[in-house]
């Protein structure tokens, strides 16, 4: 394993990327605390040489244009590289999917492996996820007044309103605002967030079961938790799905959809909500607030709507020439394809080819498909040919809603919420990170249009 893993070292860091012995710990806990301190003096270091250099400018338009590009937040879990795609902790997408564990006989890693990797920088062994994996199913259970309010909603509140409702509904069991109340010292901090943070994220996956259950399964109650199963087959057991190739979908879609560096809607509202000290519960629903927005989360919902549309209209067998002219015709209407296009890669998402080759070994012959697969080849052409768009290449949405319709689950408004639950590993990883570095409190500076005009000499 060191051998394996050295490879792909390449710049020194506090943390240290590397995998220990099978032999070592499995206190997660512990093993952060170390890594806080050396990043603690790290990043001490750093600042006190280099905390006045100025690594870029602004423009205007990037102040209108939703501060796009500026280089104004910390986050440690991981960079969205033009090339590479998203980095773990400098993992490429193909090398997480070669180092981290898999369950036994399973192909794809297990998100408690990443979990551990977005917080500590090192490769966890077999065991260290196994203890995860159990501390997780041992904390999964939801307070009583949670269940009730679920049970309650009613059936036309959109799944993300009730997801975003109980995981708010949870803080009372924070044991971070607690201790804040209770005067606790600032050093301490991380570690009651890193306590809320294990207690939040397995809750997650009953909670969004249980809204499932009840909003596309008649109320049906979930199974109950399964102490010796990973957190993913836990979950899709509490879906209702049986299937050991979705259990693995699922593995795989959390693992790639856990985190997108910090500038995006639902990363940086985490870490705004939570600079003001507000508590896990409470910082990552606003996040899922943010994912709510249909220009953030709603993105496999509108591929796969759009794709359905195509397939009514053409039939699966559409020839290439059909499917150029449905292209050109969403495109000549002002419309762009669902799917294709993205604002900071250069080339193909990673995390879209990791599931198409998920569908080329489990669904080769599935209509919807073959018909995306198909206008993988037509589409980003069609785009360039057009000359106004760099990337045309195709994101992870273009087939995630695809893979889920397969194995049974066309529910496509509860598709943000799978999103929502993948997405709380790096946030969270992320928010224990914010609290032990005691970033502060989140405070840009803003103008009006007359202060701006007067700062570039305009009037």
């Amino acid at each position: 394993m060191f051998e394996e893993i050295s490879e792909y070292i390449k710049t020194p860091c506090a943390i240290a990327i590397i995998s220990r012995s099978s032999s070592s710990a499995t206190d997660l806990k512990s093993l952060l605390a170390e890594k806080i301190q050396e990043q603690q003096v790290y990043v001490k270091s750093f600042r006190e040489q280099y905390g006045s250099k100025v690594i870029g400018e602004i423009t205007v338009d990037q102040v209108y244009g939703g501060m796009r590009g500026i280089r104004g937040l910390v986050t440690e879990t991981s960079y969205l590289h033009p090339e590479d795609g998203i980095k773990f902790r400098d993992f490429t997408i193909p090398q997480i999917k070669k180092l981290l564990p898999k369950s036994p006989g399973g192909n794809e890693p297990l998100p408690e492996g990443l979990f551990w990797l977005l917080l500590t920088g090192e490769v966890p062994s077999a065991e260290e996820v196994r203890s995860v994996s159990k501390m997780w199913a041992e904390k999964a259970e939801i307070p009583p007044h949670v269940v009730t309010m679920l049970n309650n909603f009613p059936a036309h509140l959109h799944p993300m309103s009730q997801f975003t409702a109980a995981i708010m509904a949870c803080n009372t069991e924070s044991k971070f605002a607690k201790a804040y109340a209770d005067g606790v010292s600032k050093n301490m901090y991380w570690e009651y967030t890193f306590d809320d943070v294990m207690n939040l994220i397995a809750k997650l996956p009953p909670i969004a079961a249980t809204i499932y259950k009840n909003l596309y399964r008649n109320g049906s109650p979930i199974s109950a938790v399964d102490l010796e199963k990973d957190w993913s087959s836990n979950f899709t057991s509490m879906l209702g799905y049986d299937n050991p190739d979705f259990t693995e979908l699922m593995r795989l879609y959390i693992s790639i959809h856990s985190d997108h560096e910090g500038g995006n809607v639902s990363a940086h509202t985490v870490h705004l909500v939570a600079s003001a000290l507000s508590d896990p519960y409470i910082s990552f629903a606003a996040g899922i607030n943010g994912l709510a927005g249909p220009l953030h989360g709603l993105g496999s919902q509108e591929v796969l709507e759009w794709l359905t549309e195509l397939h009514n209209d053409l039939s699966s067998d559409a020839t290439e020439a059909q499917l150029k002219d449905f292209v050109w015709q969403t495109l000549k209407s002002g419309q762009v394809v669902p799917g294709f296009g993205h604002d900071v890669l250069r080339r193909t998402d990673p995390r879209y080819t990791a599931l198409r080759e998920f569908a080329l070994k489990h669904l080769p012959d599935d209509p919807m498909f073959n018909l995306a697969n198909n206008l993988y080849r037509i589409v980003p052409q069609s785009i360039l040919a057009l000359g106004k768009i760099k990337n045309p290449w195709p994101t992870v949405d273009g087939l995630s809603g695809v893979l889920l319709r397969y194995y049974g689950m066309k529910e496509i408004h509860y598709y943000t919420v799978l999103i929502g639950v993948s997405r709380a590993l790096g946030t969270m990883a992320s928010l224990v990170w914010d609290r032990a570095l005691g970033l502060p409190i989140e405070r840009p500076k803003s103008m009006t249009t007359d202060g701006l005009m007067k700062l570039v000499g305009a009037v």
